[in-house]
């Protein structure tokens, strides 16, 4: 039986508890919120294997509550809502939402719509490339499954890096990503910190990864 962990975030009362005793049913443990903020909140704070999040909400609206969660977390989410304007979908889609559903809908239905999104997320916990790997769940990072210890801020420009692989990405996208929209401290921190990671990787397993475009940026790929 599974122990995935979901969140229903709807204000409709009837509609979260038939939605705990499905899922519940399934073998979901569920927990549910019926306010927008208080979701939000409960997201941040807690480890969830997936969202059902309704649009229209108390306090701040669905929507919102998506693109407050997409700053920093890729938890799955499925957008639950009455309307079924096309510009709703889209908005949603844009936001960072997996799935979108619009009720009434069937229960199974829903419940497909859960496995798949829920297996996705499960492939994507493994990043790699070459022999750098990322498991994003165990938060450990190995080259040729020799472990690489590395800060939560390496790891994270790291993981970033690798998110986007074969791309450049200028130091000004890093420190947005990784540091911070509000980030006040030295424009330098990104290359010292790719140093590190050169350091740790490149160096020491004599395998050239991570690449300079001089003037524009970084980038990680396998030649």
């Amino acid at each position: 039986m599974t122990t995935q962990k979901i969140l229903i975030v709807e204000d409709e009362l009837k509609i979260a508890r038939f939605l705990e005793l499905e899922l519940g049913y399934e073998g979901y443990v569920v927990d549910q919120v019926h306010d927008g903020r208080e979701g939000l909140q409960k997201i941040l704070e807690e480890s969830f294997d997936l969202i059902l999040l309704d649009i229209m909400l108390p306090s701040m609206n669905g929507i919102e509550v998506l693109r407050k969660v997409r700053q920093t977390l890729k938890v799955p989410i499925i957008m639950l809502t009455a309307k079924d304007e096309i510009m709703d979908k889209v908005m949603g889609l844009d936001m960072g939402a997996d799935d979108y559903i619009t009720k009434p809908f069937a229960i199974e239905e829903l419940l497909a719509r859960i496995r798949v999104a829920l297996k996705k997320n499960a492939n994507s916990k493994i990043l790699q490339i070459d022999n750098l790997k990322i498991d994003l769940e165990k938060y450990t990072v190995s080259f040729s499954d020799q472990p690489i210890d590395l800060t939560k801020r390496e790891f994270d420009l790291l993981k970033y890096l690798l998110e986007n692989k074969n791309i450049v990405l200028s130091r000004e996208k890093l420190l947005e990503k990784v540091w911070g929209y509000d980030y006040a401290g030295e424009t330098n921190v990104v290359d010292v910190y790719i140093s590190y990671l050169r350091t740790k990787i490149d160096d020491k397993f004599n395998k050239k990864l991570i690449y300079t475009v001089r003037g524009v940026g970084y980038l990680l790929k396998d030649e």
